[in-house]
């Protein structure tokens, strides 16, 4: 890969992985924060008292994600969490598109910060 292409490859990671930090993190402050609208979302799952905990869960899943110490424990917290949440609206007969639209940008995010989460790598296939 020539030097241009690596400087638009980090670029392209950098603003996908804000852009998605951006998202969640203010996903998690208004259910934290229990803003109305986002209480109600709730309200139809029945888990309207649960909305602090789960905007805090929300908010240190992707903190851990942003770093790079922490990507991998962060990407299988916040993939696990966003899943839940997609079968939490399929069981209630909602939309598996506003956690969907997070959870495809965590794992573009993911892809191109280290592919290895995804495919792992010879040393730890051997292990």
């Amino acid at each position: 890969m020539s030097v241009k292409n690596l400087k638009t490859k980090k670029i392209i990671t950098i603003g996908l992985t804000a852009l998605t930090t951006i998202m969640v993190v203010l996903s998690g402050l208004m259910k934290a924060i229990h803003l109305p609208w986002s209480v109600e979302g709730l309200a139809k799952t029945n888990l309207p008292n649960s909305a602090t905990a789960l905007g805090l869960m929300e908010i240190s899943f992707i903190i851990l994600f942003v770093f790079p110490k922490t990507m991998r424990i962060g990407f299988l917290l916040i993939s696990c969490y966003y899943a839940g949440a997609m079968g939490t609206e399929l069981s209630h007969d909602g939309s598996i598109f506003n956690p969907a639209v997070p959870l495809i940008l965590v794992w573009m995010s993911a892809f191109l910060r280290e592919r290895s989460v995804f495919f792992g790598t010879a040393e730890s296939t051997a292990n």
